[in-house]
């Protein structure tokens, strides 16, 4: 509502030695999270459990069809060599039936692994911005915008590469290993060793990538929300970037941000691409010591190695290293997808949610007290108080108006009363409920909201006038369109009141959207009324339009109202002038200037503005 609560506390600065360290000690912490964090993931896949399991059974139907290949092939290279054509156009056959099979059964398997896969990224992302509408606005300003809709967006999407990639086919992969590994020791359990020798510096190689890979992939997802942070704010300040010609030192700015974000890519594809090449080299240098040994057979050092059983062997040797490069490789997948499952489950293990309620009901009367502020206290940093010992009480039907300068705490009055934020010390009542008490939800069903900052949604007029409502009814939104004098100019729109509106509102002028906001608080005709500086940001003709919509606003409604005009707020029921946190005079527009205190000086400074006579 204002810059009041913008003030966030900041970290004691660490020495870099510390920094590093700590950084180390908590990647280290990590590792052993993995099986954790893939064991949280089981909430969100068990809904998809068919998809899921077909795509195993495919995975696992598909491997055997793998491990069947070679010996096909060892026939017919026999068949070949002893020229019976009928046993070779069988085993051809055979061949050819295979790979339909394993191309129809890897399309099917591939299917359904994604479908599974985009409905469990579907359910986390819905669980990550129910999570997000529950966080506390304490917690949302301190966070950068960007790096919570990262949260929702590429680290969700770097979860989702286990399926999308395949990742899970290394369940298949491992068992094609343990296939080819038993029909190696069959043909030859000589030639077997070669391949076998190779798996120590093989898992020594995969391990130090694991690790270093890991780091990159952290590296990657915090410079992303760090990237994200910086664009929303450059976009949303994109008039104020231009009008103070401040292009190229963003752009430096930007610069910096992307070239970190570059270096870390290039260390995560570093480690990738050593990891292949170096699989492919030990693949290789196994295939010609296995024909070396079958070749040297003849000379009496490798033994009489039938020429099938090479050819069988060299096929499996190959797809021996496939699955191990296949395991390697999405094992850096794995890594990238617990990178951004750390900071998704860490987001949805944040404690700092919005407070609930035991359950009591607020229940509007026609009279007596309808807010009472007893003793309250508040700071956004325990150091700076912004609250200090505030009590005052509106009674049902009255309008109070609060003033004072920016920062006395005005607008944390109307924060605390909506449960945006909790008092320190104190204790606020709506007609007689501690508020406490009551869930933010209800209790904020009987206040309509009117700040300076209009925030209007992509849709409709109707569904933003109508905004909290699933339902509503057309006439009444057309009703407190005309109230507010906009409805012949949302008529003359194309499409009337379902005319769209973008982004932002970009297609409206500042004045139409205050009016907007104006007619959606008339629209939701709630006991209670609460109007933030609506009227700061607007022309004079514009002005004349909110006080006509602002007096069928309020009629007949407890209202509490900030004003910096005060020429708006001089039939208010009662003034509250507010001075460094505290209710410093309070009374009728008459009774204040006629004490000649706090009120009457500011009402003598705006005049003399108004007016441009310069004071004394």
């Amino acid at each position: 509502m204002s810059a009041e609560r913008h003030a966030v506390p900041q970290k004691a600065a660490r020495p870099k030695g510390d920094k590093l360290r700590a950084y180390h000690e908590e990647a280290a912490s990590k590792e052993g999270l993995d099986w954790s964090l893939l064991k949280r993931m089981g909430p969100f896949v068990a809904p998809h459990a068919t998809l899921v399991v077909l795509s195993l059974v495919g995975i696992l139907v598909i491997t055997g069809v793998g491990l069947a290949r070679p010996l096909v092939l060892s026939a017919i290279v026999e068949d070949a060599g002893a020229a019976d054509g009928t046993k070779l156009f069988r085993h051809g056959l055979l061949m050819a039936l295979l790979l339909v099979v394993a191309q129809t059964l890897g399309f099917v398997q591939v299917y359904t692994m994604q479908l599974a896969g985009a409905g469990a990224m579907g359910d986390l992302r819905r669980a990550v911005f129910l999570r997000m509408q529950r966080l506390s606005l304490r917690y949302v300003d301190g966070t950068p915008i960007g790096r919570l809709v990262t949260r929702a967006t590429n680290d969700v999407d770097a979860l989702g590469e286990l399926f999308a990639s395949g990742a899970l086919n290394a369940i298949g992969d491992l068992v094609s290993l343990v296939g080819i590994v038993a029909a190696m020791l069959v043909l030859d359990w000589r030639m077997a060793l070669f391949a076998f020798a190779a798996l120590p510096p093989v898992a020594l190689l995969v391990n130090v990538v694991r690790k270093k890979s890991r780091e990159a992939y952290r590296s990657i997802r915090t410079r992303t929300a760090r990237m994200n942070a910086y664009l929303n704010e450059q976009v949303l300040g994109m008039a104020v970037v231009q009008a103070f010609a401040r292009e190229e030192a963003a752009e430096a700015e930007f610069d910096e941000i992307n070239l970190t974000y570059r270096d870390a890519n290039k260390a995560a594809v570093f480690w990738e691409a050593l990891l292949d090449a170096a699989i492919e080299m030990v693949a290789s240098v196994c295939v010609g010591a296995v024909l070396w040994w079958a070749g040297v057979g003849h000379l009496g050092i490798g033994g009489d190695v039938p020429f099938p059983v090479v050819v069988a062997f060299a096929q499996y040797l190959k797809q021996f290293f496939e699955p191990v490069s296949q395991i390697a490789s999405r094992y850096t997948l794995l890594q990238s997808a617990l990178s951004g499952a750390e900071r998704v489950f860490e987001f949805l293990d944040v404690e700092h949610l919005e407070p609930s309620g035991s359950g009591e009901v607020v229940s509007p009367a026609p009279a007596g007290v309808a807010v009472r502020f007893d003793d309250v206290e508040f700071s956004y940093k325990p150091e700076s108080p912004v609250l200090r010992g505030v009590s005052f009480e509106v009674r049902a039907g009255e309008h109070v108006a609060l003033v004072g300068a920016t920062g006395a705490g005005k607008t944390t009055v109307l924060s605390l009363l909506l449960r945006l934020y909790e008092v320190t010390r104190g204790r606020i009542e709506l007609f007689g409920t501690d508020i406490a008490r009551v869930a933010p939800g209800d209790l904020r069903q009987h206040f309509a909201v009117v700040t300076q900052d209009v925030v209007l949604f992509p849709g409709t007029v109707a569904e933003n006038v109508a905004l909290g409502s699933t339902s509503f009814d057309r006439e009444a939104v057309r009703e407190a369109l005309r109230v507010v004098g906009l409805l012949e100019s949302v008529e003359a729109r194309p499409g009337g009141i379902d005319a769209v509106i973008e982004e932002r509102g970009s297609n409206f002028s500042a004045g139409e959207r205050q009016l907007l906001a104006f007619a959606r608080a008339i629209f939701r005709r709630t006991p209670f009324v609460l109007l933030d500086e609506a009227t700061a940001n607007v022309d004079s003709e514009t002005e004349a339009k909110l006080k006509r919509a602002s007096d069928e606003l309020l009629r007949g409604r407890t209202s509490l109202v900030i004003a910096h005009r005060l020429s708006t707020i001089q039939n208010a029921d009662r003034i509250l002038v507010f001075h460094r946190g505290r209710i410093a005079e309070s009374g009728t527009h008459r009774e204040l200037l006629a004490r000649g205190g706090l009120y009457a000086r500011l009402h003598r400074l705006q005049f003399e503005e108004q007016s441009g006579i310069v004071a004394p």
